[in-house]
């Protein structure tokens, strides 16, 4: 996507040194746009983990680059002792960010690549750093590609409409500062948008980290689309006032049910949604599901974060970003990063391969391949 006219992705290798990846530092935005260099395991860590780096497509394609810069510090004394080096920051990566499943396909993506590759280091190498690369622009395709499909739902509506502008509810960030170009959940928003139909999007702020506030509403100004921001607990409200056409948030984890995981606060907008008759879509690509998991709320883990997140808010206050003190200084707070939505209240998913139902038929129709014998 553009930023101020130039194309980013969210992730990349530094041109002029490959051994370093370059990441937007997305704790800084709005107020600044700053590319940080990540040059360790450790570094990468840290980024994840502390949200420099967010969103369930781009920690993955972090993930791939983590086990790139892992090959380089690995020792090479041996090709047992090289793949045990990377297999153990492998670990080190995925304990950064539990819910999201993109983090240990990545990682299991990357030790799949170096057996395949045979017992020489160097060949091991040369394919993991392939495979980050494969993995950052399979991500990018797909979310692609979930534009060209999603973008449908909004044509459907536009035409009801007459033309009309078309309100879209969003929760979170699932844009492109959350995959590695176009999102997720607004890539029909940006196809929509870019053929001329008329669309306007409601930016749910989303507490605590307010990433609807700072990142959504940021990168859809930088394409132009026509938006507002909205406290988390207006959904409903313009929901009951026919203010929304469609809700579409992306998720950090979905099981191949249907249940999905997302940014807490999205479970309140699907009954919401459910209660006024309003369509609930949810959008990923195939990285997202878990092929494993049955039951979303009995199996997929949720992050609880550090309270300082809900009791301190940061801003920008006379030109300097400042911290501000929320709670009662002695009150206690709690984090649950994410929640999860039940399929039945799911109108459809929106994938790469197109949109289905979100139920066990619907998503092995699509991913036959995923099905048990």
């Amino acid at each position: 996507m553009n930023v101020h006219g130039t194309h980013f992705r969210t992730i990349w290798l530094k041109p002029d040194d490959p051994a370093v990846v370059q990441i937007i530092d997305q704790r800084q935005l709005p107020f600044a746009f700053v590319v940080e260099d990540i040059r360790t395991v450790d570094e990468m860590a840290v980024a994840i983990k502390d949200m420099h780096v967010r969103g369930a497509g781009l920690i993955g394609a972090a993930a791939g680059y983590g086990m790139y810069l892992a090959t380089m510090q690995a020792p090479r004394t041996s090709p047992e002792v090289f793949r045990a080096s990377v297999a153990a920051m492998g670990d080190q990566l995925k304990a950064t960010r539990p819910t999201a499943v993109n983090l240990a396909w990545a990682v299991d993506r990357q030790l799949a690549a170096m057996d395949a590759a045979g017992s020489e280091i160097d060949a091991q190498m040369a394919a993991v750093k392939q495979t980050a690369q494969t993995i950052a622009d399979e991500d990018a395709e797909f979310c692609r590609r979930i534009g060209e499909h999603g973008v449908a739902l909004i044509e459907e509506i536009s035409r009801r409409k007459g033309g009309a502008p078309v309100n879209v509810l969003t929760h979170c960030n699932a844009g492109w500062l959350a995959f590695v170009d176009y999102g997720t959940a607004t890539a029909p928003i940006y196809a929509a948008h870019d053929r001329g139909i008329p669309v306007h999007v409601w930016v749910d702020e989303t507490r605590p980290r307010n990433q609807g506030a700072r990142l959504t509403a940021w990168e859809l100004g930088q394409h132009g689309v026509p938006h507002t921001v909205i406290v988390d607990n207006v959904g409903g409200h313009l929901m009951q006032h026919g203010l929304v056409d469609l809700v579409i948030t992306g998720t950090d984890r979905t099981t191949y049910t249907g249940d999905v995981a997302n940014k807490i606060g999205t479970y309140l907008k699907a009954l919401a949604a459910h209660d006024n008759g309003v369509p609930f879509y949810v959008a990923l690509p195939s990285s997202t599901f878990d092929w494993e998991m049955r039951d979303g709320l009995a199996e997929i883990p949720i992050e609880q974060r550090d309270a300082t997140e809900v009791r301190i808010i940061d801003g920008l206050h006379r030109g300097a970003v400042t911290d501000v003190l929320l709670t009662p200084e002695a009150s206690p707070a709690a984090n649950y990063a994410f929640d999860v939505t039940p399929a039945r209240l799911v109108s459809g998913l929106i994938t790469e391969r197109g949109i289905c139902a979100a139920s066990e038929a619907g998503v092995l129709g699509l991913y036959p391949e995923k099905r048990q014998n």
